[in-house]
């Protein structure tokens, strides 16, 4: 199995397990989701952006201060103006980040999970860490297109690491936004990068380094899955998925990891902590 998961991997710049998870295992974690719905406290009601990140998080502090802590992220429409729900409470969240794995007992005990550390070994991790951890909701008929991109361009490493784990944790259709990647374009280097701007002086917390890159849609490879595949991402593979159209939704739990040994992570990341990020293993 090592040489497969790797020269697939390699050679496309994903790979995708299924039946990972047990139908159990994956009731544990869709229950878990579903609860954070009815957590979320009325002043946590904040909308985000999976089209124009910039429109939703740019002057917020409140994703920018989420790397360490469970923080709730509404979709677009969802929230009215003096906070109030304006959609059953089930279909409101686009998603809640991004300590998760640190924070919630069910999602850090399948972050840390055996299975987990015996891929990160195939894939060469020497000391990895987890990076951020989201649970994404694609809710029927509002869940949001979440447009073509790369994972180093949100949490950047030299050399390049980070490694996206993303779980069905429901069927992912064409119909309920499935991924979709562009096969083998991780072999190209990180072509924007979303980071902390440095003029302090600005009302933009966050820019991009560079304009957004034009993507062919037709080059790009729909992945509709079964609940309990486990999909390991490369951090260059550049890839999306569209909106919700269907009546099914389409929940993942999904986390990063990147190597902490002779690795640099970005100090220009978004994503910054007062503590590490805790640490899967050690070889």
């Amino acid at each position: 199995m090592r040489n497969e998961l790797i020269d697939r991997f390699e050679r496309d710049g994903y790979v995708v397990l299924e039946d990972f998870y047990s139908s159990e295992e994956v009731a544990e974690m869709l229950t878990a989701g579903r609860n954070l719905c009815f957590e979320a406290p009325k002043e946590e009601r904040k909308v985000f952006s999976t089209t124009s990140p910039e429109s939703s998080q740019n002057r917020d502090k409140y994703f920018i201060e989420s790397g360490d802590k469970i923080r709730y992220f509404f979709e677009s429409g969802a929230v009215g103006k003096n906070n109030e729900i304006l959609v059953p409470e089930a279909f409101a969240l686009n998603k809640v980040g991004h300590a998760l794995a640190s924070l919630h007992p069910i999602f850090r005990k399948y972050t840390f999970d055996n299975r987990i550390r015996e891929i990160c070994w195939q894939l060469g991790f020497q000391r990895p860490a987890v990076a951020q951890s989201m649970y994404i909701y694609k809710n029927p008929g509002v869940g949001s297109e979440v447009v073509s991109h790369q994972d180093g361009t949100f949490l950047f490493t030299e050399p390049a690491s980070t490694v996206g784990f993303w779980i069905a944790l429901e069927d992912a259709t064409l119909e309920n936004g499935c991924l979709k990647f562009i096969r083998s374009s991780h072999k190209t280097d990180i072509h924007r990068r979303y980071i902390r701007n440095a003029d302090k002086s600005s009302k933009e917390i966050l820019i991009y380094d560079r304009p957004a890159p034009v993507y062919q849609l037709s080059s790009f490879t729909a992945v509709p899955v079964k609940k309990g595949t486990l999909i390991a991402i490369h951090s260059q593979v550049v890839h999306r998925s569209e909106n919700n159209k269907s009546k099914a939704s389409r929940q993942v739990y999904t986390f990063h990891m990147i190597e902490t040994r002779h690795t640099k992570y970005s100090d220009e990341n978004w994503l910054q902590t007062s503590e590490p990020f805790p640490i899967l293993y050690e070889r």
